[in-house]
C-alpha cells in the first residue's frame, strides 16, 4: 500500500481530526512500529504498526458515517472523559463504528452536533480559515441591547484570548423580565466563545442553543436524538 501521512491514517482510522492527530504526534502518544512518530512522518497502514498510548490502531477500509445530535445539556463534547461525567457518545450508543464529535459545545449548551469518523470533514467544519457560520439562540441577562452594545459584537470583542471576529446579530425578543433572546453567528470556535462575548458586553448567559452549522438547521430534531446526514447535506457542506 501506497505511504500516506501518519496524521491522515490516523484520522482514517476514525479516532480524531488530522489537527488532534498532529497534537497526539507532538505530545507523545503515537508510536510508529514502537518508536515515536514525528510530525510530517509517512506510514504504510498495512505494514507499520501504529499505536496510541501503547493500543494498537487498525487502519482498515470503512464507510463514512455522518450523524447529526441534538445535544443536551449536561454531557460533555468527548468520546470519554476523565472525570466521570456523561458524554455525548451515550446518545449514539446505536452506532457501532468509532465516530468522534466535530468541535464542541460546552457541558451546560445544548443544540446541534455533528459525529463523524471523516477526519478531513471534521478539520473542513471546524478549521477557522474555512469560516463556516454557526448560529445560536442565547436567553441572556440585562435587558435590551444598547447600540453600542451590539456594535461590538458586530466588529468582535477584546477577549483574554484576543478579539474575536466580527460576529452577525439579531434581537429575537426583549422580555418584560429584564432577560433577552439574541440570536448569534460566529465563525470561530474558542472555548465558551459566545458566553464570553455576551458577557463581556454585559450580558451574562442563562440558556445557550447552537440551532445551525453552516446550512444545516437542527429543526424538528427531538431532543437527546440523532439522524444521519443525507447525502446532499453530506455533499453541501463539504463544498462549503
Amino acid at each position: 500500500m501506497e505511504k500516506i501521512r501518519l496524521q491522515k491514517a490516523i484520522a482514517d482510522a476514525g479516532l480524531a481530526s488530522r489537527r488532534k492527530a498532529e497534537e497526539w504526534i507532538t505530545e507523545g502518544k503515537i508510536t510508529v512500529n514502537g518508536i515515536p512518530a514525528v510530525i510530517g512522518q509517512k506510514v504504510d497502514p498495512e505494514t507499520d504498526k501504529i499505536a496510541l498510548n501503547g493500543e494498537p490502531v487498525v487502519i482498515s477500509p470503512k464507510k463514512n458515517i455522518y450523524i447529526m445530535l441534538y445535544k443536551p445539556e449536561g454531557c460533555v463534547c468527548t468520546v470519554q472523559d476523565d472525570l466521570g461525567r456523561q458524554t455525548v457518545m451515550e446518545y449514539v450508543q446505536d452506532i457501532h463504528t468509532r465516530i468522534f464529535p466535530v468541535g464542541r459545545l460546552d457541558y451546560n449548551t445544548e443544540g446541534l452536533l455533528l459525529l463523524t469518523n471523516d477526519g478531513d470533514f471534521a478539520n473542513r467544519i471546524t478549521h477557522p480559515k474555512n469560516k463556516i457560520e454557526k448560529t445560536y439562540m442565547a436567553h441572556v441577562r440585562g435587558g435590551a441591547f444598547t447600540k453600542e452594545e451590539l456594535n461590538t459584537l458586530k466588529q468582535g470583542v477584546m477577549l483574554e484570548d484576543g478579539r474575536t471576529q466580527p460576529a452577525k446579530v439579531r434581537v429575537d425578543t426583549v422580555y418584560n423580565n429584564g432577560t433577552t433572546l439574541i440570536e448569534i453567528v460566529i465563525t470561530e470556535g474558542r472555548n465558551r466563545q459566545v458566553r464570553r462575548m455576551l458577557e463581556a458586553v454585559g450580558h451574562p448567559v442563562l440558556a445557550l442553543k447552537r440551532t445551525k452549522i453552516g446550512f444545516l438547521q437542527l429543526g424538528n430534531l427531538p431532543y437527546g436524538k440523532w439522524r444521519h446526514l443525507n447525502p446532499q447535506e453530506i455533499k453541501k457542506l463539504k463544498e462549503n
